[in-house]
């Protein structure tokens, strides 16, 4: 049985410089969904070093983050609608100007 659960983390930071750091630091923790959302298998102890990491990062009063816990990662199968555009793995490519 896995020990890792399941999380949605979304989060809206006022500031760019801060919200490219949030992003940065999400990359190592979970899958790129959207903008400002990611989907997370952690376990209790790297859940926690997320938060600790995300609290130095974020201006409290300003920024808002939100870590939704799903449920147990290996008795979910998220199942993910998408309206509009489809829903593809996101992928980051530089441009150069």
């Amino acid at each position: 049985m896995s020990r890792e659960r399941l999380y949605i983390v979304t989060y809206d930071i006022s500031d760019q410089r801060r919200w490219r750091r949030v992003f940065k630091a999400m990359h190592g923790y979970g899958d790129w969904l959207q903008l400002s959302v990611f989907q997370c298998r952690l376990t209790r102890r790297r859940r926690a070093e997320l938060e600790t990491r995300l609290r130095e990062l974020v201006k409290n009063g300003e920024d808002h983050i939100l870590l939704i816990d799903v449920g147990s990662a290996d008795k979910i199968h998220l199942a993910v609608e998408s309206i509009g555009k489809s829903l593809s793995k996101m992928e980051r490519q530089a441009v150069v100007i």
